[in-house]
């Protein structure tokens, strides 16, 4: 098993543990409410850079900035079982995508 197929399980079983009976049951609001979160996740990893140029900076601390970023990533893999997307899907689109952008680029998009 490889290492996305590892992290993909793994969310599989931390969803199981917290099966709740509030989490939406249509797919669309599961992938609304999970974009929520991701937003909001987001938002705290953005609150350690120094982004507000009218205050005093203070040190990046890239521990507590790498627990925000791991936090982003349970809700995108959540996001992506509730597609049905399995690793290779991830590798597929991903690479799709990629060669877009690589094209906008060269395209100065």
């Amino acid at each position: 098993m490889d290492k996305l197929e590892t992290i993909l399980n793994l969310q599989k079983d931390l969803a199981k543990e917290l099966d709740s009976p509030t989490y939406p049951v249509a797919t669309a609001e599961r992938i609304s409410v999970l974009s929520t979160a991701i937003i909001h996740e987001s938002v705290e990893l953005q609150r350690l850079t120094n982004w507000k140029w009218w205050k005093k900076p203070t040190q990046f601390d890239f521990e507590l900035a790498k627990e925000e970023l791991i936090d982003i990533w349970h809700f995108l893999l959540q996001a992506t079982l509730e597609l049905g997307m399995t690793a290779d899907d991830l590798v597929k689109y991903y690479t799709l995508k990629n060669k877009i952008n690589i094209q906008r680029k060269k395209l100065n998009y």
